[in-house]
């Protein structure tokens, strides 16, 4: 793991960041799928900065002053939505992403009882990372540009 970790609330002012850090994670996922209008890689700095206003659940972590990864929550009833997660490229594998989604399951509402989220069948990384987590397969889907997708879930603990 990378050492000193700072792991705490994302706002507005983070959005020129977090947007930078995103498409950056995202590219090497877009080119394995040949997908290169994936939304994490479409979504402007207007719509993340308005996602982060409107009361998102959005953690980032950082090392020193850097933007490390970020991942928002996305609250629906008794369900979250782990979406556009996201671990600076030369970050990644060092644990930076499991600390962020242990976070953004920590401080999700007391309310909701199951974190779901949906990544590319194909990313082995990131399903061996859900699954270290206790998520599981639910169903399999495709997006609007042809990606196969799974989605995946997990109980929250009571």
């Amino acid at each position: 793991m990378t050492s000193a970790i700072h792991i705490g609330p994302l706002a507005a002012a983070h959005a020129g960041e977090v947007l930078t850090v995103q498409r950056a994670a995202y590219v090497t996922e877009a080119q394995h799928y040949d997908a290169p209008r994936i939304p994490p890689l479409t979504e402007t700095l207007d719509e993340l900065r308005a996602d982060l206003m409107a009361g998102v659940l959005a953690i980032g972590a950082w090392t020193g002053t850097r933007l490390a990864g970020s991942v928002r929550g996305r609250i629906d009833g008794d369900r979250m939505e782990v979406a556009r997660f996201s671990v600076a490229p030369d970050l990644q594998g060092q644990g930076i992403g499991g600390a962020l989604l242990a976070a953004v399951e920590e401080a999700a509402p007391a309310e909701v009882r199951v974190f779901w989220l949906i990544t590319g069948a194909e990313s082995e990384d990131n399903l061996r990372l859900y699954r270290r987590a206790g998520y599981e397969v639910v169903a399999n889907t495709t997006d609007a540009v042809g990606v196969a997708l799974v989605v995946l879930e997990k109980l929250r603990a009571a």
